[in-house]
């Protein structure tokens, strides 16, 4: 699983590249924060920090950690449109251009705007259940749960046809995926480039669709908004902020959704949280504290910056452990122990500052709704005796298939 993709923006530390060390890299995360806090990996072309103080300052700071790639050294151009689409989004835009980008979807992504959903996804999540539950008492709960219904919902708001959430599906996967030793790097980017293209094909379409007849959904919205300066996203922009919302907008979610009940098996907290709406929401804060989808985020510095006994010039590629930083004992309290009633809980999970996950409050949602409907319709839910294989990116941390059986009332 370890690789460096053009940019960089996939590099996977060597110490993480088996099966068992991607699922539990937690002890891995506390060597290095006692012994190596901030250290460089000359095999990736890049700095890890680990520490939470650490991870939190540098996320704070655009000044002089930047999310742009083409402030780093070893930035390489994109080949061909499709392959820089993303590079156009707010992710990798710093302010005042992430600000305005943001802008233009943040509204509807608002907790006030997002609660407003939720007699919407209660009535998918029910679909979603009455097809997964069944007879036999048992369902994976990544294919059949964790996975259709954020694409369900992503896709509503993106006004696009949820019959396509297969093929949304392997688009998300395939961009966030980190190549394994055992591909062919060639084989891997072109993989790559090929679905970026066809993302770039059909959103282009849609997006044009949008211009002549705009409708109530998102992507008439990034398509028809002004800026402040009254121009308009340009149609890389457009194109790149379409490609951005619908693979975040699952991906996210459904590794949230995975890990939270693989968290409650093991601590055996499913009936704590049954029936109870605000012990539901703090046992999620403490999942994305405990085990966030979100591990890494790469920054590059702008400028010679010293942490702890480091000398990181600028140019140079910074990888944040959010992972890490959330299981700091420095800041939590028995840290790796799961406390569902955790509080306070000043968790990484979805970032710090400028670039918070604009999706929060929607995946927070999401979760919260299929976990309550599920725990409604079942009793002893359990986490099947099976091998588990995670994720296949470096910075996404779920598992690609979790097995569970269960009693219906």
């Amino acid at each position: 699983m370890s690789s460096t993709d053009p940019q960089g923006l996939q590099a996977f530390p060597d110490e993480l590249s088996g099966r068992e060390s991607w699922l539990e890299p937690f002890d891995w995360y506390r060597e290095m924060r006692d012994d190596a806090p901030v250290r460089y990996d000359a095999s990736r072309g890049s700095w890890d920090a680990f520490r939470y103080d650490d991870v939190k300052r540098i996320l704070d700071d655009d000044g002089t950690f930047s999310v742009d790639p083409e402030r780093a050294t070893d930035y390489v151009e994109p080949e061909n449109e499709g392959e820089g689409l993303i590079l156009q989004t707010m992710l990798f835009r710093d302010p005042p251009r992430h600000d305005e980008l943001r802008s233009v979807v943040e509204e509807p992504f608002r907790p006030r705007a997002i609660r407003q959903l939720e007699p919407r996804i209660r009535e998918l999540t029910t679909e979603v259940l009455g097809d997964a539950l069944d007879a036999r008492g048992e369902m994976d709960v990544v294919e059949d749960l964790a996975y259709p219904l954020p694409v369900l919902v992503i896709a509503e708001l993106l006004g696009v046809p949820a019959e396509m959430r297969d093929q949304f599906k392997t688009w998300s996967d395939t961009l966030v995926e980190a190549a394994s030793d055992d591909v062919d790097t060639q084989a891997y980017l072109e993989d790559q480039r090929q679905v970026q293209m066809e993302m770039a094909w059909y959103f282009l379409d849609l997006i044009e669709d949008r211009r002549e007849n705009p409708r109530d959904d998102l992507v008439s919205r990034i398509v028809t908004a002004e800026l402040d300066d009254g121009s308009r996203l340009s149609r890389e922009e457009a194109l790149g902020t379409c490609i951005l919302l619908l693979v975040a907008g699952n991906i996210t979610t459904t590794n949230l959704i995975a890990n939270a009940v693989r968290c409650f098996d093991g601590a055996d907290h499913f009936d704590t949280v049954r029936d109870d709406d605000r012990a539901l929401a703090a046992a999620l804060e403490e999942v994305l504290r405990y085990r966030s989808p979100v591990q890494a985020m790469t920054r590059i510095a702008t400028e010679e910056v010293t942490l702890h006994d480091a000398t990181i010039e600028g140019g140079d590629r910074v990888v944040v452990w959010l992972g890490s930083g959330n299981r700091d004992e420095r800041q939590f309290d028995d840290a790796e122990t799961f406390v569902p009633n955790r509080t306070p809980n000043q968790h990484l999970g979805f970032g710090h500052g400028t670039h918070y996950c604009l999706g929060a409050p929607l995946a927070r949602l999401e979760t919260k709704v299929v976990l309550s409907e599920l725990l409604d319709r079942v009793t002893d839910l359990r986490v099947a005796d099976a091998e588990l294989s995670p994720t296949r990116s470096s910075f996404i941390y779920g598992v690609e298939s979790l097995p569970v059986a269960f009693e219906t009332e």
